[in-house]
C-alpha cells in the first residue's frame, strides 16, 4: 500500500454556525458530533491512512489543533499561517515542505464523514492516476439537488493502464447552482459534489502552481525559506506570507489545469456548512424533530434543537433551528439557515464581542470562562491542565482573589510561594507579580473574582518567564 501523508486544513470561520462557531472558535473545532469535534473526527478518520499527519492551522488555533492531534493519537508537525490567504497558499507551503514525490491527501479539517474505512479504500483508488501525475480530485454522489454545493462534472475514463475503471477526467467545475440548475445537474447524472479533497504529489502540485498560480508559489517560497521550528510548530515568515494572493485551489489551479481527475465516493459526507446540516447528522422522531443536548419538543414539528448547557423546550413550533450557548441564543426558520453569516455582520457593527469571542477562552494552559461581570468586578471560572501554568505577570489596576474548588494550585505571589487545596484561597493585591500553576496530575479548577477601576484583558504585564522560586523551570509560556 502507498503511503499517502494526509495535511489537514484547519482554516476557516464557520460564521454560518453562528452563535457555536465563531472566530475564537471556528466550528472545526467544536463539540458538533458525540461530543467530538469535526477536526478529532478527522483525525481519527485519516489516521487508517497514516498516524503521521500534517495540520496548516492558524497560530490563534495551534494549541485547539494540539489537543484534537493528542486526542486522535496522532503524530505530526503543525504549520501555522501567520494570516489567513485561503487553500491555495495553505497547500503550496506544504507542499514545498514535503519530498516532492510524496503522495499527499490534503483535507478539509471541518467535514463529516462517517464511515472512515469506506474513506480510505477510495482514497486508495486515487493512488494509481495521482502517481500518473494527475491533481485527484474526489466527488460525492448527489442524494438531493443541493444548492450548497459546487459540482464536478465526470468526463472520460482514465487510461486503462491505471487499471482504476472508477477514476474519470474531470470534464467541468461548476459553482454552486439555483434550486432549478441543481435539479437538472441531478438529473442528467454525471455530476458530483465537489468534496474539497485532494491527492497529488507534491512535485505535481508544486508544478501546477508554477504553471497557472506563480506568484503564489513565489510568496510561499519565500515563506518556507527559513522555516522556524519550534517543538512541532513551524513558522513561517510573516511578512512574505502576508504578501501572497488570497485564493482557492479550485479557482487558482483546478479549473485551469487539463490533468485534473475524480474518483467518486459513495459513502455519507457533509461539509457541515448551515445549521441544517447540522440537523441532518441527528436521528428524527416521528414528527421529524432533531435534539441535541438537553432540548424537549412538545407539540413542535420539523424543529432542532441544540442544547448543550441548559433545558432549551421547543412548544408547538414548526421548521425551526433553536441554537443555545451561554452567552447567545439564535432562532431561525429552516429556509434562511445560510443567512446566518448576515447575524455575524449585524452584531459586529452593533459592537457585540458575541459575534467573534465565546464567553469561554481557550488558552495554552487550559481556558478561561466569564461567568459574570459588572462595574468594578468579574467572575471567571479558570480551568488549567495538569503541569501546565500561566505565565509570570501583574495587574496595575486590578486585584484577584482565587478560590481553589478543585485541584491544588501552587501560587508565587511577590516573593512567596504556596500551595492552595481545595476548598482554600489566596488574594493577589493589586501591583503584585503573581503565577498561578497546577500542581496535581488532574484539572485545576479555580474561581476567580476581579475588582477594580479597570478590569480588561489589556490590563495584564507578562514578565519575563526565568527560575522562579517554588516553581521550577518556566519555558515556552503563553
Amino acid at each position: 500500500m502507498t503511503r499517502i501523508r494526509p495535511v489537514v486544513l484547519c482554516g476557516g470561520s464557520g460564521t454560518r454556525l453562528w452563535p457555536l462557531s465563531r472566530k475564537t472558535l471556528p466550528k472545526q473545532f467544536a463539540p458538533l458530533v458525540g461530543n467530538k469535534s469535526l477536526l478529532l473526527l478527522t483525525l481519527e478518520r485519516l489516521r487508517l491512512l497514516n498516524p503521521e499527519v500534517t495540520c496548516v492551522a492558524a497560530e490563534e488555533h495551534r494549541f485547539l489543533v494540539q489537543e484534537a492531534i493528542d486526542a486522535a493519537r496522532v503524530s505530526g508537525k503543525q504549520l501555522l499561517e501567520p494570516v489567513a490567504r485561503n487553500t491555495a497558499a495553505a497547500m503550496a507551503a506544504a507542499a514545498l515542505l514535503a519530498d516532492p514525490e510524496q503522495l499527499l491527501l490534503f483535507a478539509p479539517a471541518d467535514h463529516y464523514i462517517p464511515e472512515p474505512e469506506r474513506f480510505a479504500a477510495t482514497v486508495q483508488m486515487g493512488v494509481a492516476a495521482a502517481l500518473a501525475g494527475h491533481l485527484v480530485t474526489f466527488g460525492v454522489e448527489p442524494s438531493f439537488p443541493s444548492t450548497a454545493y459546487g459540482y464536478i462534472r465526470q468526463g472520460d475514463k482514465l487510461d486503462l493502464a491505471l487499471e482504476n475503471e472508477s477514476g474519470r477526467k474531470v470534464a467541468a467545475f461548476i459553482e454552486k447552482p439555483p434550486a432549478e440548475r441543481a435539479e437538472q445537474l441531478l438529473l442528467e447524472g454525471g455530476n458530483l459534489w465537489n468534496a474539497g479533497i485532494l491527492l497529488v504529489q507534491a512535485k505535481v502540485l508544486i508544478a501546477a502552481l508554477q504553471a497557472h498560480a506563480p506568484d503564489i508559489l513565489d510568496s510561499c517560497k519565500q515563506a518556507t525559506a527559513a522555516i522556524e521550528t519550534d517543538g512541532d510548530f513551524l513558522r513561517m515568515d510573516s511578512a512574505a506570507f502576508g504578501r501572497c494572493r488570497s485564493q482557492s485551489i479550485d479557482y487558482a489551479v483546478l479549473e485551469k489545469c487539463d490533468r485534473v481527475a475524480v474518483i467518486p465516493f459513495q459513502g455519507r459526507w457533509s461539509d457541515v456548512g448551515s445549521w441544517n446540516a447540522v440537523a441532518d447528522l441527528h436521528d428524527a422522531d416521528a414528527n421529524g424533530n432533531r435534539i441535541s443536548g438537553q432540548g424537549f419538543a412538545m407539540g413542535a414539528t420539523n424543529t432542532f434543537i441544540h442544547a448543550p448547557s441548559r433545558p432549551v423546550v421547543a412548544l408547538g413550533t414548526k421548521d425551526l433551528l433553536v441554537i443555545d450557548t451561554p452567552d447567545a441564543l439564535l432562532v431561525v426558520h429552516r429556509e434562511c439557515a445560510e443567512q446566518v453569516k448576515d447575524v455575524v455582520a449585524l452584531l459586529t457593527t452593533h459592537g457585540h464581542s458575541q459575534a467573534t469571542r465565546h464567553r469561554r477562552i481557550p488558552r495554552p494552559w487550559g481556558a478561561y470562562d466569564s461567568i459574570d461581570d459588572g462595574e468594578r468586578f468579574a467572575v471567571k471560572r479558570l480551568t488549567v491542565k495538569p503541569g501546565a501554568r500561566l505565565a509570570l505577570r501583574m495587574h496595575h489596576h486590578r486585584a484577584e482573589h482565587w478560590v481553589v474548588v478543585k485541584g491544588t494550585a501552587r501560587v508565587l505571589c511577590d516573593d512567596r510561594a504556596v500551595l492552595v487545596k481545595e476548598n482554600e484561597s489566596i488574594y493577589i493585591p493589586v501591583g503584585a507579580v503573581y503565577r498561578l500553576e497546577n500542581a496535581g496530575k488532574t484539572e485545576l479548577e479555580v474561581i476567580e473574582v476581579q475588582t477594580g477601576g479597570y478590569l480588561g484583558e489589556d490590563d495584564i504585564v507578562r514578565i519575563a518567564d526565568v527560575e522562579s522560586p517554588g516553581l521550577g523551570d518556566a519555558r515556552k509560556l503563553a
